[in-house]
């Protein structure tokens, strides 16, 4: 069904290209506060709601205006943690739960969040595994995107039923196409938009740049120390905002240690980069951390628990990163890192890794286990 904003797209396909970020950047903003969105692909138009939303009236008006029994899209590490569905070697993917007709809305928030306590449904839940790429992947990535519990509550709809829904109740309308490209169009978008001298401790000589995605998402930084010389290899670390360890001191994770050492290490050296990335908690965002953190405390590891949230075990894309490398004109980099997935990341995204240097910080009484999972399971270099 075409969306109103699509008929009028006649600018460039760079234009076109923002235009897309942009709408699904409203979409995000809609599912976080409960909205309804509609994702069509060639073959199918579906209605949508983030399940954590799911209340009572919601679902009875999600109900009213679909005009069926909706379905719960969830991800296949979640259907597996659910034993609806057998695990796999292939984990990642999508799975449609049937639910019965008359489902309670507490009852979509348990299948969702493991925090939730089980209430007897009344029928059994049969699941179904969807293709890669289709509607139904698509808003699960999207719940992914707003940083959300990946499973959303989803109908099928008709072309014509979409085109007066959407018109009736100002309801956003995207392809999955545009959702599932989302990250990497919003990471070749970005763009340099400040700059400052910010002179750090350990660290005087450093100034801090900003660069922010076409569709005004959330920006990433650099925090440039010295004045590192672009023919290189750079000294660079790639470091995932984390507010519990950077900003409290959290001492369940090394994220803190981490990145003042690195800052200090860059400063000792004579100059360098450290990338302050948008990807809280692996990239499943603050709450879900939380939320993780929940699910340790009793007795799952870090990678199990994001599994049990229906999460893979790091969600982190490296295409901001290469972008912002690049900008900076910084293409063969000293990569200060334990894990070999961001030597392997940059390095097919066309940065020259000429060294990793190993950043190891000692245990501290509570992120024993912690560092335990991320050699023995995550492979990092510890």
């Amino acid at each position: 069904m075409p969306n109103p904003m699509h008929g009028k797209r006649t600018a460039s396909p760079v234009i076109n290209a923002s235009l897309a970020l942009i709408e699904v950047d409203r979409a995000i903003t809609d599912l976080r506060r409960g909205g309804l969105v509609i994702v069509r692909d060639a073959k199918s138009i579906v209605l949508i709601q983030a399940a954590e939303a799911i209340t009572a009236d919601c679902l009875a008006r999600f109900v009213k205006l679909a005009g069926t029994t909706p379905t719960l899209a969830v991800t296949r590490r979640r259907a597996a943690a659910l034993k609806l569905t057998e695990p796999t070697q292939e984990p990642r993917g999508t799975v449609l739960l049937a639910l019965p007709e008359g489902v309670e809305a507490r009852y979509l928030r348990y299948l969702a969040d493991p925090a939730e306590l089980a209430v007897v449904s009344g029928a059994a839940i049969t699941a179904r595994p969807t293709w890669p790429g289709d509607t139904a992947d698509a808003a699960v990535e999207l719940a992914k995107l707003a940083r959300l519990l990946p499973a959303v509550l989803i109908a099928s709809l008709t072309a014509d039923a979409a085109a007066a829904l959407a018109a009736r109740e100002s309801i956003l309308t995207l392809t999955a196409a545009e959702i599932v490209d989302y990250q990497g169009a919003a990471a070749r978008s970005l763009r340099r938009v400040a700059d400052a001298r910010v002179p750090l401790e350990g660290a005087e000589d450093t100034q801090i740049i900003a660069f922010r995605p076409s569709d005004g998402g959330i920006e990433h930084l650099a925090i440039l120390i010295g004045n590192p010389d672009p023919a290189g290899p750079v000294l660079t670390r790639l470091h995932s905002e984390c507010f519990t360890g950077d900003l409290l001191g959290s001492l369940r994770c090394d994220c803190g240690d981490q990145l003042r050492g690195a800052i200090g290490e860059i400063a000792r050296t004579g100059g360098g980069v450290l990338l302050y990335l948008a990807q809280e908690g692996r990239g499943i965002g603050l709450v879900n951390k939380l939320r993780a953190y929940q699910l340790q405390d009793s007795g799952f590891d870090t990678i199990d628990a994001n599994e049990q949230l229906g999460f893979d075990a790091d969600e982190r894309i490296y295409l901001p990163a290469a972008e912002m490398l690049r900008q900076l004109h910084f293409l063969r980099v000293s990569l200060l890192t334990n894990n070999p997935e961001k030597v392997a990341s940059l390095t097919r995204l066309g940065i020259t890794i000429v060294e990793r240097v190993p950043h190891v910080f000692p245990a501290n009484g509570h992120n024993e286990r912690y560092l335990r999972t991320k050699a023995t399971r995550s492979g990092h270099l510890l």
